[in-house]
């Protein structure tokens, strides 16, 4: 994992009701450097192994992630702290499966986020305060004109507990399924995705990270959502996350649009004969500040895992990011994962400001179903 050397040159507050906005470049717009994939079936991190399992990641400036028993800690221990990490590559549909323990404190925001260059989006979201409930949530090409896509789902002590949160994603349907019971279900046909166009569907990378939602100098309705003010008294508040699997149904050393629609049928999978995860130099951005994406830059003539390019804090890790090779799916398709899943209930809880699962947000409440990359916009160069 590296630390990457960024610059900041403007951080503002934006109103409550942005979503991600902005790309380095957007593929709905002009012609894009194609995506780093992930050519291998299948990569795991397990993070109670060290250091060493951060190959293929890359750190947002500031992040300091330590080690433990429990797996990575992501701590916020004072206000501005984002720590963030995200994969050095993308998939192209897969199954995404996070073992973690959100942080508690009023205000602060654990977050699982898949993101793509055109502003796709898949979220997990949990509120310090909040110990019975996670918010799940997505956007399809950065369109915020409406905020009735979050629902809350009821999880035991999230904040006391790992728990196994999974995303699987194929062209048909995304499943959001905890601790193998799937919770929520969105097809591609759902109503909410205004005919497929507010769908994710083209290559995601990764994002793990916590914020705080509650500090000085955030809009008042996101500090409402986040469940209040947040203080410090019983800092740090640290996020675990101990282990985390991928798969991804499309495996391919790169990924490129092959035209400005962004929809999944226009993404091409060049020829690749690489069987392992990228390593690359990229700036991240914490997940409060996630509205410009820099592109990747591959480093090196191949895609081959390089622990000597970790930070040197990381130098001395032991290794234990694996890669197991996997055929390619046609997309498409809805991909057998080999996966137990059951399936609940879709009925959700009742949410932060009265949200419920099948009711659009009111407009003073559309925090609740906000993106976590809505809330503030950050530019950083390298």
């Amino acid at each position: 994992m590296r630390l990457l050397r960024s610059t900041a040159a403007l951080a503002v507050a934006l109103p409550f009701a942005l979503g991600q906005t902005s790309t380095d470049c957007n593929p709905t717009q002009n012609s894009c450097p194609s995506d780093n994939g992930l050519n291998s079936g299948a990569f795991a991190s397990d993070f109670t192994q060290g250091s060493g399992s951060n190959a293929s990641w890359s750190a947002a400036r500031g992040t300091t992630i330590t080690y433990g028993s429990q797996g990575a800690e992501f701590i916020i221990s004072q206000a501005g702290q984002a720590p963030t990490i995200q994969t050095d590559f993308y998939i192209f549909f897969g199954r995404i499966d996070v073992k973690m323990k959100a942080a508690s404190g009023t205000g602060i925001v654990s977050s699982i986020v898949l993101e793509s260059d055109d502003l796709d989006e898949i979220d997990w979201e949990f509120l310090g305060g909040n110990t019975a409930q996670v918010e799940t949530n997505f956007f399809g090409k950065g369109n915020t004109t409406a905020y009735d896509r979050a629902i809350y789902y009821p999880v035991s002590t999230p904040q006391n507990d790992f728990h196994t949160y999974t995303v699987d994603w194929t062209s048909d349907r995304i499943e959001f399924i905890v601790d193998g019971t799937t919770v929520r279900t969105l097809a591609y046909t759902d109503p909410l995705t205004v005919g497929g166009t507010n769908y994710p569907q083209t290559p995601m990378r990764l994002k793990l990270g916590s914020w705080c939602g509650g500090c000085a100098g955030v809009a008042e309705g996101t500090v409402e959502w986040a469940g209040g003010n947040t203080t410090f008294e019983g800092a740090p508040y640290i996020m675990y996350v101990e282990s985390v699997a991928i798969q991804n149904y499309n495996p391919a050393g790169s990924y490129e649009y092959g035209d400005l629609t962004g929809s999944w049928q226009s993404i091409k999978i060049p020829n690749s004969t690489s069987d392992s995860a990228p390593t690359s130099s990229q700036s991240v951005f914490g997940v409060s500040q996630s509205g410009a994406v820099v592109a990747t830059t591959v480093t090196g003539a191949s895609y081959s895992v390089n622990a000597a390019s970790a930070s040197a804090q990381n130098a001395n890790g032991t290794m234990s990011t694996s890669f197991v090779s996997a055929t390619t799916e046609v997309p498409g398709s809805s991909p057998s994962t080999g996966a137990s899943t059951t399936r609940a209930s879709a009925t959700s809880s009742s949410g932060p400001s009265s949200q419920t699962g099948t009711s659009a947000a009111s407009a003073n409440n559309v925090l609740a179903a906000g993106s976590l990359l809505s809330v503030a916009l950050g530019f950083f160069m390298l």
